[in-house]
């Protein structure tokens, strides 16, 4: 058989052929004098098998490992991780589209807001700091921020997230705290970086932070002195030099009497 040949009856692409023999999971095959390769039904027993495996949802690696295990053990590992790994899919796409279900509950109800894009915890908890955040432009900052954190962050740092939220919304006084904070770095908008505010507002936001935070920043004690990481950089570009001193200077405290 020719490649044009073995691939129609496989069901794939000459293409691909060629990247299985490119990539070592297909051996090349005995060639005819004239340099066309010569394919026996062997060659498509393994051609088919190939297929099969990256139909299963395996990557081309995990194919090879498995061709490489003739005996089987390596394909039931292997099968075992896809298996949970579509599980943990399945899960995701359940609590997205439970998410999804409720948000077309709402919108039949009125115009959608954007809190009502965010999960049902983040959004209680804005709800819990109560409307009046709105006049704040810095309450108004930090829940863009959360907001971004929640959707963009991975998983495990996502629950990082939330385990922090309800640390601060079980915290007696913490909405009556975050209101003080807010209001003192709104102060500093106009102010300079060695304005007294700025040590004031840092040790307020400093108190603030919820465990869980504090935690972080402490293990990342290095990193939060020169406050130079990338994302962090771009955080405090949005704010006053005043504000992102006493950001910056919170950080600072936290991580000296964390250690």
């Amino acid at each position: 058989m020719r490649i044009s040949e073995i691939a129609a009856l496989v069901g794939v692409t000459t293409r691909a052929v060629r990247h299985y023999h490119h990539l070592g999971l297909l051996p090349e095959p005995a060639r005819l004098a004239n340099g066309y390769r010569q394919y026996s039904v062997r060659d498509a027993v393994a051609l088919a098998r190939i297929r099969r495996l990256t139909e299963l949802g395996l990557g081309l690696d995990e194919v090879r490992d498995v061709i490489a295990d003739d005996a089987g053990h390596e394909l039931a590992d292997v099968l075992a991780e896809l298996d949970a790994d579509l599980a943990r899919q399945e899960n995701a796409i359940r609590a997205r589209r439970a998410r999804l279900a409720a948000l077309l509950a709402r919108a039949a109800e009125g115009p959608l807001t954007t809190e009502d894009e965010l999960s049902p915890e983040l959004a209680a908890f804005f709800a819990e700091l109560g409307p009046g955040e709105s006049t704040s432009p810095m309450a108004a900052k930090d829940r863009e921020l959360l907001a971004l954190l929640e959707t963009a962050a991975p998983a495990e740092e996502r629950d990082r997230l939330m385990a922090a939220v309800r640390s601060t919304a079980a915290t007696p006084g913490a909405v009556e705290q975050a209101h003080r904070v807010y209001a003192l770095l709104d102060e500093l908008a106009d102010a300079e970086p060695s304005d007294a505010r700025v040590e004031v507002a840092a040790r307020a936001l400093a108190d603030c932070l919820p465990p869980e935070l504090t935690a972080q920043i402490t293990a990342n004690a290095g990193a939060v002195a020169t406050a130079d990481q990338g994302f962090l950089k771009a955080f405090l570009a949005d704010f006053a030099p005043a504000q992102a001193a006493a950001v910056r200077r919170a950080m600072v405290i936290v991580s000296q009497e964390g250690g």
